[in-house]
């Protein structure tokens, strides 16, 4: 696992086609942007652990 620290208007790139971009950050809050092609599919976390457990 990597760990970074990123600020608001800063981002990461995940290969050469998915980009994820802080937009907000306050105090225990954070808001993410990713663009990714349509064909990646992205699930919230707490979603993926629910799909795990029944699937």
């Amino acid at each position: 696992m990597l760990v970074l620290g990123r600020k608001p208007g800063e981002y990461v790139m995940i290969g050469q086609d998915i980009m994820v971009k802080v937009i907000k950050s306050e105090e225990g809050d954070l808001r993410l942007a990713i663009d990714a092609p349509r064909s990646v599919n992205i699930v919230r976390g707490e979603l993926y652990e629910r799909q795990k457990q029944t699937g």
